[in-house]
């Protein structure tokens, strides 16, 4: 792909995603990428085919911006799967205040519209790979409390840490986001960690 065309493509997610952040979710369509980027509706379409594939690739944007794959490292590389455990809940807890606007936008098109679904989906199914590895780094090192299998404690895990939780934690609750995350830690450790004997 030349630079320019680099470019382009980086300018359309650049507007998508300020679009999502500033809760004019609804107004995410490829006219108004258009308008915002000052190129041709069909420019768009020549870098994404599909809306879906656009709020997709806008979600990667954020997390290429962001280096997400720098801050899932102590994850990646923990030791122990109490560790990756900690890690995980380190990287995604505190990644969701970056990412809410996105999450928030997609979440409130989700229902009505099937890109913005497809994109949150996306998005949620990457997360739970990621609670997942957590789970199954316990269950090798032998520490996976008893009574859980490993699909049943990931789907636990996921949903503990879920966009949801955490927004009701901090906006509901008035949690601080230290406190968020210390909790979930602490949460996470007594739910799936193995007591010892």
């Amino acid at each position: 792909m030349s630079s320019k065309n680099l470019e382009t493509r980086e300018r359309i997610l650049a507007a998508a995603l300020e679009l999502l952040e500033s809760g004019e979710a609804r107004a995410v369509r490829m006219a108004d990428i258009a308008k915002k980027t000052g190129i041709s509706r069909q420019a768009v379409y020549l870098h994404f085919p599909t809306r879906a594939e656009l709020l997709i690739a806008t979600t990667r944007y954020l997390d290429q911006i962001q280096d997400v794959d720098r801050g899932l490292i102590p994850s990646r590389t923990a030791k122990t799967g109490v560790e990756r455990l900690d890690a995980y809940i380190d990287a995604w807890g505190n990644y969701i205040p970056v990412m809410y606007g996105v999450g928030r936008a997609l979440l409130a098109m989700r229902d009505t519209d099937e890109a913005a679904a497809e994109a949150w989906d996306e998005r949620m199914g990457a997360m739970r790979e990621g609670c997942e590895a957590a789970i199954l780094a316990l269950e090798r090192d032998g520490t996976l409390a008893q009574g859980y299998s490993v699909e049943d404690a990931t789907n636990l895990f996921w949903m503990l840490v879920s966009v949801r939780n955490w927004e009701l934690l901090r906006q509901e609750c008035g949690w601080s986001q230290k406190k968020y995350v210390e909790t979930m830690k602490d949460t996470a450790r007594k739910l799936f960690v193995q007591a010892e004997r």
